[in-house]
């Protein structure tokens, strides 16, 4: 069973099943288009803030946070935010863009977002999450001509309060069109193991998608999630961190059996092709300091990676970057 397949999600039809994740300072515009290029069939935005984007919505429609991939056709735009209102305005708000779908975030476990309310707080509040999602639901009929609206949420806030179940019910009875689960709580922050139990439990209650995420670094990993799970999605975050061959690579796994890991060379030249994407949307100074970080994750596990990493750091210019990595990429 290849458990590769297409899917709808409300209106939204997919040609298949495997999606980047939202992560914050990874998935920018430029990264998505690579996943996109690579295999990926469907991509979230990082998260942005409802508040911000309510306040300064003529920046936040412009800069490249937001926008779509050059290679993506299908791609959400996920919100975060505690107040209904404002994410009712802030769905309106993303109508220029012309997202395939938006995307409450409700599993975020950093300080500064659940401080607000947002992120995996929502969990400690079930209605308020049901009420946001209602109001989002409303909003895009109005003004996004119907678009799905989803949720991602975790498992609970911590071991004595699992709400999963209940979250989730509330979310689909205000009209989301699918459920993403991070099966940690937010205490677990992302250490620990991820309970997979809780996405098949999920999965066996709600009658929409519920697309599975947590501890998918291989394409074995995406086969056995697939498999313990019935999820009719899954999503990569940390491990497309840096690869994102993992989608082709899941794909041909799922097909046939097999799949062919990329070499080094391979990887950095996409790497180099992330940064002049990433440059032309932030210009070159700030692209070379924001990818400093990326080039940790495409370098992870090359013979000589610490070495080439402490050379990369201190690049300031596209140039520096390929001065450093011409002896693996010749």
């Amino acid at each position: 069973m290849s458990h590769y397949s297409p899917l709808n999600i409300g209106s939204l039809k997919l040609q298949g099943n495997l999606f980047l994740a939202p992560v914050a300072g990874y998935t920018d515009r430029a990264f998505r288009s690579i996943c996109a290029e690579k295999g990926a069939d469907y991509s979230f935005t990082e998260l942005v803030s409802a508040e911000a984007l309510c306040r300064n919505p003529r920046h936040y429609i412009s800069a490249p946070l937001a926008k779509r991939g050059l290679k993506e056709k299908f791609y959400c735009i996920q919100l975060f935010g505690a107040d209904p209102d404002v994410l009712s305005r802030a769905c309106a708000l993303v109508a220029p863009l012309q997202p395939d779908a938006v995307d409450l975030n409700a599993g975020c476990p950093v300080p500064k977002v659940i401080k607000t309310g947002a992120g995996s707080a929502l969990m400690r509040e079930p209605l308020r999450l049901g009420r946001i999602l209602e109001a989002m639901v409303r909003s895009s009929r109005e003004s996004l001509g119907g678009i799905p609206i989803t949720v991602k949420m975790r498992s609970g806030w911590d071991s004595s309060s699992i709400n999963y179940a209940e979250c989730a019910r509330i979310a689909v009875e205000a009209g989301a069109a699918m459920v993403s689960l991070h099966p940690r709580t937010r205490a677990q922050l992302y250490s620990g193991k991820s309970d997979w139990q809780h996405i098949n439990d999920l999965a066996s209650r709600l009658s929409v998608p519920v697309c599975g995420s947590g501890d998918l670094y291989t394409p074995e990993d995406a086969r056995f999630m697939f498999a313990e799970t019935r999820c009719a999605a899954l999503m990569f975050a940390r491990g497309a961190m840096g690869n994102p061959f993992i989608f082709s690579m899941t794909k041909s796994f799922l097909a046939n059996g097999k799949y062919i890991v990329p070499a080094a060379a391979e990887r950095l030249d996409i790497a180099i092709k992330h940064l002049e994407m990433l440059a032309e949307d932030l210009g070159e100074s700030r692209a070379c300091l924001e990818m400093r970080k990326q080039f940790c994750v495409y370098t992870k596990g090359i013979k000589g990676g610490a070495a080439l990493r402490k050379k990369l750091v201190r690049a300031l210019t596209i140039g520096e970057y390929k001065e450093n990595l011409v002896y693996y990429i010749q």
